[in-house]
């Protein structure tokens, strides 16, 4: 019996056009014609909007749960909750096609896109990720069909290389978008070292990312500092204004290693508060979302420059400079953890200067032990010893 494949009208689910060779769902369940797979397919191609696709879906789901093309069924469930904003829908029936060992270029590709827009991670979507490269490779090397001109055969050609570059592209912008919800450090080197083996052209194409990624899971591993801080060099000599590792150095300069190296810190604070001030608003992002975090890129640099320079003017007992910085990142970092260390620091620099400034070190630390985090202890003891002192 004639057999043929079902097609997904990318117009309807993407809005654009549908090339000679493209990303397609449920590439080899065959379906015969007057099938109920063949009349399913008619439904939903031809409905006029998500709803009515999804109920066709319900119909063979319910009346054909058993069948072997439920995968594919689970494949339109997935794109088109996706559309529709349903994300953790989207990502449970994608879920059921892998957990069952199916899985095709379009299912990868949409589950990926649906963790990203979630806020979700588990090890099913790196295991995704990871499989990507052989599936592209699997759909995107065409058979030349009979009869076909040399220029449409080019073209089919062409457009199989664009969708195995996109679609490799977009498994490696999702890999490093999700990949930072991992908490766990161990595991998430270990997911790291699995994507750089399924991806070994990340150590010449994202370097910087590939470090950046090493740098920050390293973070996570108690007693591998010094490790995390070379993956940060590393990432920052391959991308100069990798503005997050900048600021992050610097604080780990000034801050956390065992011999702190404040003219090190300061230099990369340095390099961070001009690329934060020379930040553009990315399309898509709301203005206060941008604002948050450009103040927080901000607020990190003007901490740790304020910090090195109360460390350096700490024997003239002259501390304006020091504390105009501090006094910068505590207004900067309001809502970050950070915070708190910025205030600390600051009521520190207003004691330290001669004569002391107990008033204001009073008010720094009055809101500073207020502020959940690893400085509000801190801000307690050394606010009874400032009271203390002003009433000397």
């Amino acid at each position: 019996m004639y057999q043929r494949f079902c097609t997904f009208l990318l117009v309807a689910m993407w809005m654009v056009a549908t090339p000679l060779f493209a990303q397609q769902p449920c590439p080899n369940l065959p379906v015969a014609i007057d099938s109920n797979e063949d009349r399913l397919m008619l439904a939903v191609n031809g409905a006029d909007n998500p709803a009515d696709q999804l109920a066709a879906l319900d119909k063979y789901a319910q009346d054909h749960a058993d069948a072997r093309f439920m995968r594919c069924v689970n494949e339109y469930y997935a794109s088109i909750n996706l559309k529709l904003g349903n994300f953790d829908k989207s990502i449970e029936y994608a879920e059921k096609d892998l957990a069952e060992n199916y899985q095709d270029l379009n299912l990868l590709l949409n589950v990926m896109r649906a963790y990203v827009a979630s806020n979700k991670v588990s090890d099913t979507i790196f295991d995704a990720i990871d499989k990507t490269p052989d599936q592209v490779k699997a759909e995107t090397s065409p058979a030349r069909p009979p009869k076909t001109s040399d220029a449409d055969w080019e073209k089919i050609q062409n457009e199989a290389a664009e969708l195995a570059k996109e679609s490799r592209s977009y498994a490696v912008y999702a890999f490093f978008q999700i990949v930072q919800r991992v908490t766990d450090g161990p595991k998430r080197l270990q997911i790291i070292d699995n994507f750089a083996k399924a991806y070994p052209e990340a150590e010449k194409d994202y370097v910087s990312q590939l470090n950046t990624a090493y740098f920050q899971a390293y973070q996570l591993v108690p007693g591998k500092l010094d490790t995390a801080v070379q993956y940060g060099e590393k990432a920052v000599a391959a991308d100069p204004n990798n503005l997050a590792v900048l600021n992050t150095l610097g604080l780990i300069y000034a801050f956390y290693v065992a011999n702190p190296v404040v003219d090190k810190a300061a230099d990369y604070a340095q390099k961070a508060r001009t690329l934060a001030e020379g930040m553009k608003k990315p399309e898509g992002v709301d203005d206060a979302t941008f604002k948050r975090e450009q103040n927080n890129q901000l607020g990190m640099a003007h901490l740790t420059l304020g910090y090195a320079a109360m460390v350096k003017l700490a024997k003239t007992k002259k501390l304006g400079p020091a504390i105009d910085e501090l006094k910068m990142a505590g207004d900067l970092l309001e809502g970050n953890p950070l915070q708190g260390q910025a205030l600390y620091y600051l009521a520190y620099a207003y004691e330290s200067e001669f004569p002391a400034k107990h008033h204001e070190a009073i008010e720094a630390l009055s809101k500073a032990e207020t502020l959940p985090g690893p400085w509000q202890a801190l801000s307690h003891d050394l606010l009874a010893k400032v009271r203390a002192r002003a009433k000397q």
